[in-house]
């Protein structure tokens, strides 16, 4: 940029684009100098070096400002792992499933592993199976992303949740604001009827 350009020439550009054509370096400081704006080498390996006219500080800024946009636009996948056994009992696969479903709610996808060992090893259908309804069970919450399949002594299958990250079922947070706003208003209701009964209690004062 600007003095630390080392080269005679360059082929220079203008602010909005244009093409100025090739010029000395001198020319292209001074004609930088004129309008109050650096000099910048944005094409350093062509012959010659391409340079631009441009608000150097202005552009690092914008530069920095789509680049936080783009990342925040960027929907940042996790990969979560869930390890079964083939002859999983009933309560341990009620449980990991329970794992798997808060997984995929929180928009992570998950990477289901069924481990074989031993004898196991001859009896890949039973992983198989496993999967198969594991996968149906969780259908509403999610997608196969990559079918069951075989890795050494391992099977694998990836599942993605259908709703986007961070979209949270009823029954989230939302549903407990619910609960707890309907849990406030119900004493409200009941006050005016606690209130009424000392009230008659001052006519019949007299009568004795």
């Amino acid at each position: 940029m600007n003095d630390q350009i080392r080269t005679k020439e360059v082929r220079l550009v203008g602010p909005q684009g244009e093409q100025v054509g090739i010029v000395s370096i001198d020319k292209a400081l001074q004609l930088a100098a004129d309008v109050d704006l650096d000099l910048v080498e944005v094409a350093p390996t062509a012959r010659p070096p391409v340079c631009k006219l441009m608000d150097y500080g202005k552009y690092k800024y914008e530069s920095a400002q789509k680049a936080r946009a783009s990342r925040r636009n960027q929907q940042q996948t996790v990969i979560k792992e869930m390890k079964l056994r083939p002859k999983i009992d009933k309560h341990d696969y009620e449980t990991k499933k329970g794992h798997i479903v808060r997984f995929l709610t929180a928009g992570d996808k998950v990477k289901i592993t069924i481990m074989f060992r031993g004898r196991e090893q001859s009896r890949p259908e039973l992983g198989r199976r496993l999967l198969d309804k594991l996968a149906e069970e969780i259908s509403d919450l999610a997608v196969i992303e990559s079918a069951a399949k075989q890795d050494g002594r391992n099977m694998i299958m990836v599942v993605a949740p259908i709703r986007p990250k961070g979209e949270i079922k009823g029954g989230g947070r939302k549903g407990r604001d619910r609960d707890e706003s309907a849990a406030d208003e119900a004493p409200a209701e009941q006050a005016p009827a606690q209130a009424d009964a000392p009230a008659e209690a001052p006519d019949e004062q007299p009568e004795s």
